[in-house]
């Protein structure tokens, strides 16, 4: 029958199997089974099987160790190095610095919304600009309309939504810069762009635009000159109107005459110019809206062109985005009124007065700080509405 041959078969081979095992010398002691004990076989292969459950058994637990261990690690809070790297990101950005939000969340006991780490939501960020030795105007206007303290710039922020910081270059001469740190050290109140203080004026006003968009996400970006006398609140409420255009460009509006002659204050690139500029907002206080600004901050230096004067190059950049001009002169009265949001006079002025001066005695006219936010008129209608 074939299964009985297959019998006989597979039992001839294991005998002659058997015989030629014999024939061969014996092996070292193995733990391995030999082949003629099938019962230490079995128990041989039962205790690797424990060992190897318990090898398991471990190896999981081990597993299970680590994992909490490293979550436990993710929901402790940072080390205070790593902390501190945190916060100096938050506050610096290329070079810049702002000094304001690095001391309110470094000191002690204080608890400023201002102190968040990122990019800190504002109405507006206004940059007044200053240069290193102007500490006379920058006093001047710390005793009138700027906050003098950083608790009440703070404050004045969270009043209006506008967050204010004198903005300076960088200088080589040691001496300069140890008397801008003293300064800094005392009033927190700067926003240290990257570029140096003989830098080209429009150059430096793209680093601050830049700084202030890396630093804050605010509606607007406002430049303000150190020898004007502004109302914080009647800007906020200039700023905080609905607008049907995202991007916006507010400003006294001006033209005038390009000169070529040499021998007088110039424009070096007239021929790209004609003769007269075009409409752009005069550098002593003007606005941006935030998406303008963004693509601002996006864009490579080189590929701007930049001209003699910081506010026609911004102006010259405005035409070229597609903005949305808003002419406000109550952004350039020469005399405080109801309306007035800025006061200055440059036709009058120039760069030969005393502009400290003119602050304070603009500041001391009760029209000037102590009217309303609101004309009159305007008031009455809030009232009866």
């Amino acid at each position: 029958m074939p299964l009985h041959h297959h019998r006989h078969h597979h039992a001839a081979v294991a005998v002659a199997v058997a015989d030629d095992d014999e024939a061969k010398p014996r092996r070292p002691y193995s733990t391995f089974a030999s082949p003629r004990a099938p019962s230490s076989s079995a128990a041989s292969t039962h205790r690797l099987l424990a060992l190897f459950s318990v090898a398991c058994l471990l190896v999981a637990a081990a597993s299970l160790a680590f994992a909490f261990s490293a979550r436990a690690a993710t929901l402790q809070p940072p080390p205070p190095a790593a902390a501190e790297a945190t916060t100096k990101l938050a506050f610096r950005c290329s070079g810049a610095e702002d000094t304001l939000r690095a001391f309110l969340a470094t000191s002690s006991g204080k608890n400023y919304s201002a102190a968040a780490e990122g990019r800190e939501k504002v109405l507006a960020v206004v940059g007044v600009h200053t240069e290193i030795g102007s500490a006379a105007r920058r006093a001047a206007l710390r005793a009138t309309w700027f906050p003098p303290k950083p608790e009440g710039i703070v404050s004045l922020e969270h009043g209006t939504g506008l967050s204010f910081r004198f903005v300076v270059g960088r200088t080589k001469d040691k001496e300069k810069m140890a008397d801008l740190q003293k300064e800094v050290d005392m009033y927190h109140d700067f926003l240290l762009i990257d570029a140096e203080e003989d830098t080209r004026p429009p150059q430096k006003m793209l680093a601050f635009f830049k700084a202030a968009y890396d630093m804050f996400d605010a509606d607007f970006y406002v430049k303000a000159d150190d020898a004007i006398y502004l109302r914080p609140d009647r800007l906020a409420a200039l700023l905080a109107k609905d607008r049907l255009h995202q991007r916006t460009y507010i400003g006294c509006m001006k033209k005038g005459p390009v000169v070529n002659d040499p021998n007088m204050k110039y424009e070096s690139s007239w021929e790209l110019l004609g003769n007269e500029y075009f409409s752009h907002a005069s550098g002593l206080l003007y606005a941006l809206s935030s998406e303008v600004v963004g693509s601002l901050a996006a864009t490579n230096n080189d590929s701007l062109r930049m001209f003699d004067y910081e506010d026609v190059t911004v102006g010259s950049w405005m035409l070229a985005m597609n903005v949305k001009h808003e002419d406000n002169r109550a952004m350039c009265d020469s005399a405080c009124t109801p309306t007035s949001i800025a006061v200055w006079d440059s036709k009058k002025c120039s760069n030969s007065c005393n502009s400290a001066e003119i602050v304070k005695a603009l500041h001391n006219t009760t029209l000037c700080s102590k009217s309303p936010t609101l004309p009159p008129e305007l008031l009455v209608a809030g009232e009866s509405s």
